[in-house]
């Protein structure tokens, strides 16, 4: 297939619109059903770079959940714990746990499931059965992958009443190394980012606190990959072998790290005790009790435990989950690595960090503050390594 001809650009005003290799060669990938459109391919392209670069750089497979061309999430094939698990609404597949891929999905699909609502997944590995069959339940609009079981092929066509976008990508393929882009009518060239993520890059260690676990590793590498394909200004939370936070495309690198702050808090509480156990009507689908979990943690729209609320989602009264529950649970939580795409111009992205339990820091370094930053991780015991490299991406 020399081209793809699609329903419209990014907004359906603008016509024509297709996607074709600039040296007249084949796509690199197969459509297997449905339509794609213009952003699905945006969201297919930077979500597959991102896994297959966290299968190169941790050799377990991995799944990215896609939004508006950034990530709600990603994570590599780690089992759930039992309460992960009925947080991320998996507790009822069989064979789990025997499937890398379908735990680096439930994981990916379960950080942020109100953001995940309509998404694009990218799997690093060929698309099993257990995969399937969760992706076949949730509200998404297509995946990519290097290939597909047939039965978990099956299973995924009579989604969306057969016009499900499955694409498969060839796994060889590699882009040109350089990249080019219109705005207004006017060509920009630049290489690609081609710079590779791994442990080395985590060796300058600039804090008192020296100490760098495999898992804190693992868990900073997730986070800079992430932000790899993440639209700029962006800070990611990961902890456990999955991205549980970002914060995306923001002006101040303080709103960043609020902002997957808040994410990451929320990720925690869904697996709080009174969240796990909220005692659901069982005609409430899959998003609307995300939506309620939502205002439960957050006290957002409306007082979802309230007189004349309550019995729309739950059966019984629940008590809410207080302040000082949150700050209790939370407060427990002290192993979370964090990753920025640039230098943090301020101490106070550690003082926000630290109350979301980070532990471990990975940015460029480079601010005439750095000294300050250093100063905050070192009063909290962090450990913090200046990688040197920016992670912009628009």
């Amino acid at each position: 297939m020399k081209e793809f001809e699609l329903k419209y650009g990014c907004n359906p005003n603008q016509k024509p619109a297709k996607i074709y290799m600039n040296d007249g060669s084949d796509l690199p990938i197969t459509i297997l059903s449905g339509r794609p459109g213009y952003i699905n391919f945006l969201d297919a392209f930077n979500s597959w770079q991102l896994v297959k670069e966290l299968k190169a750089a941790l050799g377990l497979p991995a799944v990215t959940s896609f939004k508006h061309v950034s990530p709600t999430s990603a994570a590599v094939g780690i089992p759930l714990s039992d309460d992960l698990k009925k947080a991320c609404f998996v507790d009822d597949i069989e064979g789990l746990d025997d499937s890398p891929l379908a735990c680096a999905y439930a994981r990916a699909r379960g950080t942020d499931r109100m953001c995940s609502f309509g998404d694009w997944v990218a799997m690093s590995d060929v698309c099993d059965v257990t995969t399937a069959k969760m992706l076949k339940r949730e509200v998404s609009d297509g995946v990519i992958a290097p290939g597909y079981e047939p039965e978990a092929l099956e299973i995924l066509k009579t989604k969306r009443k057969g016009n499900y976008n499955i694409v498969q990508i060839d796994p060889d393929y590699i882009p040109e190394t350089q990249e080019r882009k219109q705005v207004f009518g006017i060509t920009f060239e630049q290489g690609r980012n081609n710079f590779e993520i791994n442990r080395e890059l985590l060796s300058d260690i600039v804090t008192k606190n020296k100490d760098l676990p495999d898992s804190a590793a693992r868990d900073l590498i997730i986070a800079l990959i992430t932000l790899k394909y993440t639209q700029s200004n962006s800070v990611c939370y990961a902890v456990d072998g999955q991205a549980i936070g970002v914060g995306a495309g923001q002006q101040s690198r303080i709103h960043c790290t609020r902002l997957a702050g808040s994410k990451a808090d929320t990720w925690f509480l869904r697996q709080h005790e009174k969240v796990l156990n909220l005692p659901f009507r069982e005609d409430l689908g899959r998003p609307e009790r995300d939506n309620v979990i939502d205002g439960y943690i957050n006290q957002n729209e409306e007082d979802v435990c309230a007189d004349g609320n309550w019995q729309k989602y739950f059966t019984a009264q629940p008590a809410p989950l207080t302040d000082a529950d949150k700050k209790a649970f939370l407060s427990t939580r002290r192993n979370v690595a964090l990753g920025s795409d640039a230098f943090f111009p301020f101490s106070d992205n550690i003082e926000r960090a630290y109350r979301s339990g980070v532990k471990y820091i990975a940015e460029p370094g480079g601010s005439i503050r750095d000294d300050a930053v250093i100063e905050c991780c070192d009063k909290y015991g962090m450990t913090m390594c200046f990688t040197h490299m920016r992670l912009f991406h628009h």
